[in-house]
């Protein structure tokens, strides 16, 4: 059977051509978890954007997880010259506006979070489990990774300096939970990391009250601290991916005592506690500014720190242009070590 669906028009002009190709490269690779040996490819119909491929017939779970595409509109079996519309199952545990209505100066588009997240829990060994996966952002912001995460149902960990930013997020979340009469309880607390005492703000959650009284629930954990701190804030439940953007100007370099830090030396000393945070078989995706810092200086950190990068066709081809100053790179990376200590 040949299916083809729509891609969204992007606001973003500048974006909007990288799309296909994030798109093509993410679908190829949901489709490999699915394990459909079959290529994607682009084509203009009426005017919009298509990614086709022709496999045999997907079952429900399938068309479930292949609904997840970041650039999904309109998903169609493509037959005797026409377009017949498929109808996937509905993957929203939270409402799906949770990852658009927090605004802020620097928000990273919640399509192309989707599109790391998506990509990263693909080329895990854990696309297919049964159970809910946990997502850290160990660079979390006001959490659109987190929020991106939650919404499909994945218990999630962020963790960033930003004491403000961090309470913004869990503000908005908790807002968020009683405008929707979601149930829930939200407590805040100390954990101890080493030496370092972290604020933490815990969330337990459901999508409806049954589940919530069932104990069927999900978590997701806000601490304000240093990067380093992650794999004590994971150490009771091991990330199955990590999705981290790096900030994109050197106006936004993180702080050191002295002098800003720099991304290179930020990433150097970090990818070992990421490591340390990760399930052996999870999946890294970090995205950053490429003027700031090279896909290939990237790529031997990665390297250095123990990943796998992922490094064929698909993953060669991702670099894009958001704004002028911004020409943005990701890379994918699995931990395939046996184990990792904490």
């Amino acid at each position: 059977m040949v299916y083809s669906f729509e891609v969204i028009k992007h606001a973003n002009m500048r974006y909007r051509e990288a799309v296909i190709r994030l798109g093509i490269a993410e679908l190829q690779t949901m489709l490999g978890a699915l394990s459909r040996d079959c290529t994607v490819s682009h084509e203009t119909l009426g005017g919009s954007s298509f990614l086709t491929f022709e496999t045999d017939p997907l079952s429900e779970a399938d068309l479930a997880f292949l609904r997840r595409h970041s650039s999904l509109c309109f998903f169609a079996e493509k037959k005797n010259g026409g377009l017949f519309p498929v109808s996937p199952p509905s993957v929203d545990y939270l409402p799906e506006e949770l990852p658009e209505v927090l605004k802020y100066k620097g928000k990273t588009s919640s399509a192309f979070t989707r599109f790391m997240m998506n990509t990263a829990v693909s080329l895990s060994s854990f696309a297919l489990s049964p159970d809910p996966l946990t997502v850290l952002d160990p660079l979390c912001g006001k959490g659109t990774t987190l929020f991106s995460a939650a919404q499909l149902g994945m218990n999630t960990v962020g963790l960033d300096t930003d004491r403000k930013a961090i309470r913004e997020a869990a503000d908005f979340f908790s807002r968020f939970l009683k405008l929707h009469g979601l149930k829930h309880t939200l407590q805040n607390r100390s954990e101890t990391a080493g030496h370092a005492s972290v604020p933490v703000t815990g969330f337990k959650f459901a999508d409806t009250k049954e589940h919530y009284q069932a104990g069927q629930t999900r978590s997701m954990l806000l601490a304000v601290g240093d990067t380093s701190l992650s794999p004590a804030l994971v150490r009771k439940r091991r990330a199955h991916c990590i999705v981290a953007d790096l900030p994109y100007g050197i106006q936004h370099a993180p702080q050191g005592e002295r002098r800003p830090e720099s991304f290179q030396s930020l990433l150097g000393r970090s990818l070992p506690f990421w490591r340390k945070s990760l399930h052996p078989g999870g999946v890294l995706a970090l995205s950053f500014n490429t003027l700031t810092l090279r896909s290939e200086s990237v790529l031997q950190l990665v390297s250095r720190a123990g990943f796998v990068p992922c490094r064929n066709e698909v993953f060669s081809a991702l670099t894009h242009e958001v704004e002028q100053a911004v020409v943005r790179d990701v890379v994918f990376a699995v931990n395939q070590k046996e184990d990792v200590s904490l």
